[in-house]
């Protein structure tokens, strides 16, 4: 019976895109009034998506100017922020109205600018502003879309931003070049912490290993937020250093320890009665994340819990996030793709773990989290 549902719900679909590939039916289904809200709907979308990099360069002019910083508690003129910035007034204004219209500013009677809602949501969501800073990189790769589809060879500037996704020997790479995206992860980590905090509170857990965890940043978080749990990560050792600065600088040391290595090749550390993945099986071909869950659950004790927390496809409010977004990201930094969350839980199943379940995620565009447990009772086989 459901595959009949979705054979008529398919084909429905397909009539309708037939309908709307004729101007003239367009215009009939905007005038008639039981269509006509959808048609509006659907016309603004497609515009959207036309205008979508117009819409990011607003973003990014507002952010490199701190515009709205600017704006959040005091309203002002076009000419005064002009002066304020030392921007031209006719054309600071063209800016202004510009976000107004996309909400990230708010125009006053008066006529004066002050932070919007959008805008207000940016400076409450510091990575944002440095994933804005870092799209330039990004876009240079999707100057030519249609040749990044056809390249296979991986040479864009997003594979060579993250150095570890393109190099034989990442346990070689330095501090130099492993700080740039290690800084970006950092300040990206905190919305997903969240996410992960409310979803699984280690309560019952004594000590989490964090894999690929960077400078600390999300074990740091958690360690913080959870006083009774011992933290620990593993990473490349160029990254590990950062992590043990920034242990030391949190006050972490008593509770906070740091293991060096490459968690695609080597062993990884045991111990822990929780690990998590933040942001590491969206950066692997299936191959490699297949037998990443698996030293993990190697490393787990009996019963132990594995957390994954990322940007998953399919998730509903966040649709383009996924496959659309990180999608090509991933495309042009050469390796990884975004999976649905039964898509992950079928590797954790492959790799050996039971009790497999995705969490409900308030904020999907950030992250959302799967857990599993590894089997309590294991057959020599599987062992």
């Amino acid at each position: 019976m459901a595959t009949l549902k979705n054979s008529i719900s398919d084909r429905a679909r397909q009539v309708y895109a037939r309908q709307l590939m004729s101007t003239r039916r367009q215009n009939q289904l905007a005038e008639f009034p039981l269509t006509r809200g959808i048609a509006k709907r659907k016309a603004r979308k497609l515009f959207d998506i036309c205008a979508g990099f117009v819409y990011s360069q607003i973003l990014k002019a507002c952010v490199e100017l701190d515009l709205f910083t600017l704006l959040a508690d005091t309203p002002m003129a076009a000419r005064d922020i002009a002066a304020k910035l030392d921007l031209l007034g006719d054309r600071t204004e063209r800016l202004c109205d510009a976000a107004v219209a996309l909400d990230l500013l708010d125009r006053r009677s008066d006529g004066t600018y002050i932070v919007g809602e959008m805008g207000a949501s940016v400076i409450g969501c510091p990575g944002l502003v440095e994933m804005v800073r870092h799209h330039d990189i990004f876009y240079d790769d999707l100057r030519d879309p249609v040749a990044l589809l056809r390249d296979g060879e991986g040479n864009t500037e997003l594979s060579r931003y993250w150095t570890y996704a393109a190099g034989d020997a990442p346990a070689g790479l330095d501090a130099e070049a492993v700080s740039s995206y290690s800084d970006l992860m950092a300040a990206t980590v905190p919305p997903i912490a969240e996410e992960v905090l409310g979803a699984y509170g280690f309560t019952s857990d004594d000590r989490l290993l964090d894999i690929g965890g960077g400078n600390g940043a999300f074990a740091s978080i958690v360690a913080r937020r959870t006083p009774h749990l011992s933290v620990s990560t593993f990473d490349l050792p160029a990254v590990s250093a950062l992590a043990r600065a920034r242990f030391v600088a949190d006050g972490l040391t008593e509770r906070a320890d740091v293991h060096e290595g490459d968690f695609l090749s080597d062993a990884l550390p045991s111990g822990a009665d929780v690990i998590s993945l933040v942001r590491v099986l969206i950066d692997l071909n299936d191959g490699a994340a297949l037998g990443l869950l698996r030293r993990v659950r190697d490393a787990l004790p009996r019963g132990g819990t594995i957390v994954v927390a990322e940007h998953m496809s399919d998730a509903r409010g966040a649709e383009p996030a996924g496959d659309a977004y990180f999608g090509l990201y991933l495309l042009a930094m050469g390796r990884g793709r975004p999976r649905t969350p039964k898509q992950i839980c079928s590797l954790l199943n492959r790799a050996g773990f039971t009790a497999v379940r995705t969490i409900g995620s308030a904020r999907p565009v950030f992250a959302q989290v799967v857990l599993g447990r590894r089997k309590e009772e294991e057959s020599a086989h599987e062992e």
